[in-house]
């Protein structure tokens, strides 16, 4: 059993995670007052966040389908996958907390952290459908914007907004929070990152082991993306943190 890193997809996630940390940069230097962005509405950071945030779940989707390559036969839920999952989950609730103390009522109680948790368990309660994988994340990316449409015709459907369904996605309006990524249609996204993740394990697996930009920046890029858990939830607070510095210095001089 092949156990060797696929450096291509650490360096697509290493690559997510530089271009999420200019977008946060931005997103504090806005929330200082330091530069004025309309980020919320905005199509330039709004599209910015569509793409980064796709781009963290195709990646997470093809690093299970290079999990469930690895894994015993029949046994989908390892003990591997939960201690992994425990992590995510635990640097959620961490997100979680955090968030509340910045941002009070705007937490994060549904971030992109808290979906991928949610959607591990899902896409491994999925794991034998196969090649179904591409309409499936057709199927889940289609039905939230159906839902968006039926919210239109019917007000029977707002209890969906509660917060004790709007994780699920079927909604039209997003909730007041910094960091939303329901399930739908996240979902379909992850679901094509394994998709492509098998794909390419059985038939250009080479693919998944060639350097993604040149040895040269494929191998920093590799290594942020294997430690990308830790990244992400250090980075905000380094960079707040220091913002927050420099803002009581000036204030000083």
């Amino acid at each position: 059993m092949n156990h060797s890193r696929y450096d291509s997809i650490d360096a697509l996630r290493g690559l997510a995670i530089v271009w999420m940390t200019v977008f946060h940069f931005c997103f504090d230097l806005n929330h200082f007052g330091w530069i004025k962005l309309q980020m919320l509405t905005d199509p330039v950071w709004t599209i910015q966040r569509t793409l980064i945030v796709s781009l963290f779940l195709f990646c997470a989707g093809l690093g299970q389908a290079v999990a469930l390559a690895r894994s015993e036969p029949g046994q989908v839920f390892s003990p591997a996958f939960w201690r992994r999952w425990a992590q995510v989950a635990g640097a959620a609730v961490l997100v979680s907390a955090g968030s509340w103390w910045i941002f009070g009522k705007g937490y994060i109680y549904f971030g992109v952290l808290h979906g991928i948790a949610a959607m591990l368990v899902l896409l491994r309660c999925m794991a034998g459908v196969g090649r179904w994988f591409w309409p499936l994340g057709l199927f889940f990316i289609a039905i939230s914007w159906i839902a968006f449409v039926a919210h239109g015709y019917s007000s029977e459907l707002d209890f969906l907004h509660t917060k004790a369904f709007n994780w699920l996605g079927l909604i039209r309006v997003k909730p007041f929070t910094q960091d939303y990524v329901p399930v739908l249609p996240w979902l379909g996204v992850m679901c094509w990152g394994l998709a492509a993740g098998q794909w390419a394990l059985a038939r250009r697996p080479g693919w998944l082991m060639r350097p993604l930009l040149g040895a040269r920046l494929t191998a920093p890029l590799a290594l942020l993306g294997r430690w990308s858990l830790t990244y992400y939830l250090l980075h905000q607070p380094v960079l707040m943190g220091l913002m927050t510095a420099v803002a009581w210095l000036l204030n000083q001089s």
